[in-house]
Formats: structure tokens, C-alpha cells, sequence
């Protein structure tokens, strides 16, 4: 075995779907009791069947959640260095033949963005660019992380996928965690979705976490994009996923993210829509599953949403979020990679966290369990 691919090929995309589907009330109930739940546990616990026991799930997701996390939430916010790329994707406001003004700010450009970020208290960024190789390489992402390294304790990165060398060549200047979402693991629907640009390549993709655990990162990122195709079945592949990953590269961290498809310039209609019952379900059925991960929740869902299910399994909040470049101090006239919905500021969130009894945490876990 090389790589998460060959798991993933001994899977059938319909046969999962039927199981998950063909779930009853009695593997539900053999869920929620297990000392330790499978991967069958899981599509119990994500399946219809288990939707009469949301009230059950959310008790035991947030007790497990106290059990390991306590009442913290970790606050990060994403930096986005570009909107250029040269991929076509059907969902995102950076597709390539969306004909709009691209940019990719300057170091001095970041540094003003980097002002503005450390004076909303932050101590924990993300960085996103589109996927331009020719733009957005392994070369201005190693001035960037040398620009910013000073003034945070953790860097995460959303960006195009890389080889081994790459990451072994950012992981020393500060590169802490990369996010890399499949966007779905149905192949068809996949190839529909990313019609040109190295996105393309299916198996490239879904091989960027092995290519990160060889490169020894320490935490990595998971996720799939709701709304492309059946929520229940993507998410028990990301589930098989990490379960992989966790046993293979287990010095590594993981966490789960859940973006429900949003606006953009040029939009595209949800095959799929998820309500909100049903991403709770699926917040509590990756809690109860899997104790250690961490779960992060963005400024995507509502006010009214995020409020409500801090308690419920979310250990991760973005807030005060801007999706273009420039988005903070530059104010350039750039486009957004998707709309955002809470519009609070970082304080207001916080006050929020510290009103549900939490305590909102600017830096990364480690660095506050072992100063």
C-alpha cells in the first residue's frame, strides 16, 4: 500500500451510499452506545435513521467534546495572499474564466494586512490563494512565510496541492498545518466540477495528505465541499479518510471542516442542500466518531448557527473573515471567493464564546497546553 488511493478504490461509491442509506434505528442505538464506533458506526450515525436522535447526538458530542477539549475555542482568520488561478471550478469565485480583477499582494501589502489581523488579536492565520503555479508558487509562499513567521505562533495554508519537497521545504520556515479539502470523493461528479486546470487531476488531490504526512506536517486538514453531491456519502469517505491518515501518519494532527456551498460571483445551485438539523447531525456524528479531531466552523453559517452549536462539538471559529485579497487594510477592489455570513468582528465573536461560558483561545492548542 502507497497511498490512500488504494483504499479508496476498493471502495464503491453506490454501495456506500446504499449502506448508509439502509441504516436502521438499531444501528443508531448500537452507535451511540459503543465503547469505540467503526466506520459502519459512523454511517449509522449520518444516515436518515438517525435523524430522531439529533437530541441524543448533540448530549453525547458535547460531553466528549468537554471531555477532551474543555470549554476553548480556538480563533483563527484567513489571510487570502491572491484570487488569481488556473483552474476552471464550477463553485468558486476564483475560477479562471470568471473575468474579473486578479490580484496577489506584495510584501508590503501583507504586512498592512498583517497590522490590521494582529490587531484583531490574532495570533493564529490561514493563508489562502487561488491556484496559479506560475503566480502563487513554492517560491513566494517562502518570502511569505519568512515575511510573517515573527508575528504568529501558528500558520496554516490553504493552497494549491505540492509535492513532498515542497512541503519539506516550508514546514522549517513555519508552515504548521495545510488545510486541503477533496471538495467530494464522487469521481464524476469531480471531473464536472473541475473541467480544466491541475485541480483536475483527481488522484493528485486526493494523495495530497499522504505527500503531507511524508513530509512530517504537523496537522492537516480535511473536508468536502456540502452541497456537490450527497453530503451523507462524501462525509463517510472523509471519515475513511482520516481514520487512514490517523493510523498511518500518526504523529500528525487532523481537523474536519464542513462549508456548505455559498455565493458567488457567477454562483452555482447546490445539487445537494443540507439543512441545518442535518449539519448538526453530521458536526455530532464526527465527535462521536472520533474524539481527537479538531472541528472548525467558518464565518459560511449564520449568526443564529454558530451560536448555537458552540457546544456541540466545535473546537475551531474563523471571525471577522475577509475572502479577497486586501480584504482587511488594502481595500482593493478585488473578487470574493464566496460570500461570507457572520459579519461580526473578531471581539464580538469572542464576547459571544466568553457569554456561552467558553474561553476563546487566540493561539494554536500546543503552544497553550505547553508554553
Amino acid at each position: 500500500m502507497t497511498s490512500f488511493k488504494d483504499i479508496f478504490y476498493q471502495y464503491s461509491w453506490q454501495e456506500s451510499k446504499e449502506k448508509i442509506y439502509d441504516s436502521t434505528a438499531k444501528d443508531v442505538e448500537r452507535a451511540l452506545t459503543a465503547p469505540q464506533r467503526s466506520l459502519d458506526d459512523f454511517m449509522a450515525l449520518v444516515s436518515p435513521a438517525a435523524a430522531p436522535y439529533l437530541e441524543d447526538m448533540a448530549q453525547l458530542s458535547h460531553q466528549l467534546t468537554l471531555q477532551r477539549y474543555g470549554k476553548v475555542i480556538q480563533m483563527y482568520v484567513p489571510l487570502y495572499l491572491s484570487n488569481e488561478c488556473n483552474n476552471i471550478c464550477t463553485y468558486c469565485g476564483f475560477s479562471y474564466d470568471n473575468k474579473v480583477k486578479r490580484k496577489t499582494l506584495s510584501p508590503m501589502e501583507i504586512m498592512q494586512e498583517v497590522a490590521v489581523i494582529k490587531d484583531m488579536g490574532y495570533n493564529h492565520v490561514l493563508l489562502v490563494t487561488g491556484e496559479a503555479n506560475q503566480t502563487v508558487h513554492v517560491d513566494y509562499f517562502e518570502k511569505v512565510l519568512n515575511l510573517i513567521k515573527p508575528h504568529f505562533s501558528h500558520i496554516s495554508m490553504e493552497v494549491q496541492p505540492m509535492d513532498v519537497a515542497d512541503y519539506e521545504r516550508l514546514i522549517p520556515l513555519g508552515l504548521n498545518t495545510v488545510l486541503v479539502y477533496q471538495e467530494t470523493y464522487h469521481q464524476e461528479d469531480y471531473r464536472k466540477h473541475h473541467p480544466k486546470g491541475k485541480k483536475s487531476n483527481f488522484d493528485y488531490r486526493l494523495e495530497t495528505p499522504d505527500r503531507l504526512g511524508g513530509a512530517g506536517i504537523h496537522k492537516m486538514g480535511l473536508g468536502v465541499l456540502i452541497g456537490l453531491e450527497d453530503w451523507r456519502t462524501d462525509s463517510f469517505f472523509t471519515a475513511l479518510h482520516l481514520s487512514y491518515l490517523e493510523k498511518r501518519y500518526w504523529q500528525s494532527k487532523y481537523s474536519l471542516s464542513f462549508p456548505r456551498l455559498r455565493p458567488f460571483s457567477g454562483g452555482l445551485e447546490p445539487k445537494v442542500n443540507m439543512n441545518d438539523r442535518e449539519l448538526v447531525q453530521l458536526i455530532c456524528a464526527y465527535r462521536i466518531f472520533n474524539q481527537e479531531v479538531e472541528l472548525s466552523l467558518s464565518t459560511r453559517e449564520t449568526i443564529a448557527f454558530r451560536n448555537n452549536v458552540l457546544k456541540l462539538g466545535i473546537t475551531a471559529m474563523s471571525a471577522g473573515s475577509r475572502t479577497n485579497p486586501g480584504g482587511y487594510a488594502v481595500e482593493l477592489e478585488s473578487l470574493e471567493q464566496f460570500e461570507i455570513s457572520d459579519e461580526r468582528t473578531a471581539p464580538e465573536v469572542a464576547e459571544m464564546i466568553r457569554k456561552a461560558g467558553y474561553e476563546p483561545v487566540w493561539k494554536d492548542w500546543d503552544n497553550v497546553l505547553n508554553p
